[in-house]
């Protein structure tokens, strides 16, 4: 068990980063936060802010020897992150578990196939998968498969010509 006054470290500093330094701060632990931007909304509040990418490995060495935990606040920070600070620190949630976070393919897929539920959906890979995709499938969502997020990369679609339409935007 890791209790206050020890640090935690947080990779991204958006709000829901914010959300977690503040809930951090008021149970007594100290927070360190990677973040590239300068003005990332954790980064403002958090005890210290590294200014760095997610790939910098000065800058995650530095983060790991700060704190006795680190935990990600988003699932685009790449897995092969997590696993090197794993090394060196407990990372939560694992670099398995966002990997598979993090394609949304691998998602469902995931789920499924350990018995949980999972509205209908298809892999797609070009224009001529939703040609032939399921009328069953439809109206639907169109997802990206990676980097969607808060309804970036996705579209209501009624039918495969509209979801040939939105593929052709994304």
């Amino acid at each position: 068990m890791i209790l206050p006054p020890a640090t935690l470290g947080m990779l991204g500093g958006g709000q829901l980063g914010r959300y977690f330094v503040g809930a951090a701060h008021e149970l007594g632990y100290l927070v360190w936060v990677l973040d590239p931007d300068p003005h990332s909304p954790a980064g403002l509040i958090a005890d210290r802010h590294l200014r760095a990418t997610y790939e910098d490995y000065a800058a995650l060495d530095e983060l790991a020897q700060g704190c006795a935990a680190i935990s990600t606040e988003f699932e685009n920070v790449p897995a092969g992150t997590l696993d090197y600070l794993a090394k060196f620190v407990v990372v939560r949630p694992s670099a398995a578990a966002v990997s598979v976070c993090q394609n949304r393919i691998a998602e469902k897929s995931f789920l499924r196939e350990n018995g949980l539920p999972v509205a209908d959906f298809a892999a797609v890979h070009g224009e001529q998968d939703l040609r032939e995709a399921s009328a069953g499938l439809f109206p639907g969502i169109l997802k990206v498969a990676r980097f969607g997020y808060d309804g970036k990369g996705q579209a209501v679609v009624g039918s495969a010509e509209q979801a040939v339409a939105a593929f052709q935007q994304f």
